[in-house]
């Protein structure tokens, strides 16, 4: 596609002047090498973890904003666990649940490790602070000697408006939870993301929690965002400015495009983006920012719609298009709510391998009957790296051509 003006060009098409405003960067040095090729990123936790398989926000924010690497993940989550595996216990005793725990984690072969545990333990208080601080130092051990970093996550609140779960309470041996980890996290120089705060204030303007304890879709859309600043990756809108002016080729990261044969364009360009955006919650009355935004400044009075390969993107006056339009549909979301279905899909495989419903048949006391399923389970990963190599491939960022019209 030529850049310059072709000859016969309907007048009525004119060549923009574009200024992309670019958005900042929030912390852009705290972790500049936080993923590298070939890294394996373990969700290691209670309920906050598992829950996130059936969305997986998490997973999919680090796979676009690292898009140009081969990173591969495992969801380790099991609800009511604690940082002695308590919650992984089997009729088959050994291994013991902590043994099955330290198995998990090995099995896993994790280069960077989330670890987000002090729900649970909570309700032990003040009493069972040094027991769970040497349990979490016991795990970071444990992460260290399979040569893996460890970042260490708060607890969550409690939010609910039934004055009898006396949540005052809980929310305050939440929050000595959240300070424990806060202190090992310091003396093992381990970064520390305190997601509590974020979530407690959020959770007063949208609803992103339920049953009192667990993140809904929103929740875990948030939480996507919540870490991405906390690492330092890029996640805030940028505003891409284009002026009806003088003819000029390019400017920036923006392209202009001028060989359109459709007399009713006004405008062709492409707006290059960084990464992928996440696709928003369906049932939300509320979403964050992971929408860019289109400014179009000099349009005429009237209606004018942004197209896509033929495919409405958005429509507003040229008022509207003047203090700028948020794009939350188009070619970007539907690449990314692919590229999601494959990740959940992905996580679905993996939960029933190491969590199979009948494990003491097939790896338990009681194998002899149905031990021969294990091979089974085995096999199951040559659809899980399948689907992890379809995953990065379809994560690298598409050329997105925008059309704009006037809406007659």
């Amino acid at each position: 596609m030529s850049n310059s003006r072709l000859p016969g060009l309907p007048v009525c098409i004119f060549l923009l002047l574009l200024t992309l405003v670019c958005r900042p960067t929030l912390a852009q040095n705290k972790s500049p090498n936080l993923l590298k090729d070939g890294d394996r990123v373990v969700f290691l936790g209670n309920s906050i973890f598992e829950n996130e398989f059936q969305y997986g926000y998490l997973e999919l924010a680090l796979t676009t904003r690292f898009a140009d690497k081969g990173i591969t993940f495992r969801n380790l989550g099991w609800t009511g666990d604690n940082v002695w595996g308590e919650a992984r216990s089997t009729y088959t005793n050994p291994p013991t649940p902590y043994e099955h725990l330290m198995e998990d984690i090995t099995k896993a072969a994790p280069t960077i490790v989330f670890l987000a545990y002090g729900g649970v333990e909570a309700q032990e208080g003040q009493a069972g602070v040094s027991h769970f601080k040497e349990g979490l130092n016991k795990l970071i051990d444990k992460i260290e000697s399979l040569g893996a970093r460890a970042v260490l996550l708060s607890t969550i609140p409690v939010v609910s408006s039934d004055t009898s779960q006396h949540i005052d309470a809980r929310n305050a041996d939440l929050e000595l939870y959240s300070k424990a980890i806060s202190d090992v996290a310091s003396q093992r120089g381990k970064q520390f993301i305190d997601i509590y705060t974020s979530i407690l204030n959020t959770s007063k303007k949208a609803d992103i929690i339920e049953n009192t304890v667990h993140l809904n879709e929103t929740g875990y859309y948030y939480l996507a965002d919540v870490l991405e600043k906390a690492l330092g990756l890029p996640s805030e809108r940028e505003t891409s400015t284009i002026t009806i002016a003088k003819p000029t080729p390019y400017s920036s990261n923006v392209k202009i495009l001028t060989d359109s044969k459709d007399n009713n364009v006004i405008a062709r360009f492409v707006a290059a983006d960084k990464y992928l955006p996440l696709p928003f919650p369906q049932a939300s009355s509320w979403v964050g920012s992971d929408a860019n935004v289109i400014r179009i400044i000099g349009l005429k009075k009237g209606y004018y719609t942004l197209t896509s390969a033929n495919e409405q993107v958005v429509t507003a006056s040229a008022k509207e298009w003047e203090k700028g339009v948020e794009i939350k549909q188009g070619p970007q979301f539907e690449q990314s709510a692919r590229i999601r279905e494959m990740i959940i899909r992905k996580n679905e495989l993996h939960f029933f391998q190491y969590r199979p419903l009948n494990q003491t048949y097939i790896i338990g006391f009681r194998k002899y009957e149905q031990g021969r399923h294990v091979q089974g389970l085995e096999e199951q990963n040559i659809l899980i790296k399948w689907l992890e190599g379809q995953i990065i491939l379809n994560s690298e960022l598409k050329e997105v051509v925008y059309e704009l019209r006037k809406l007659e």
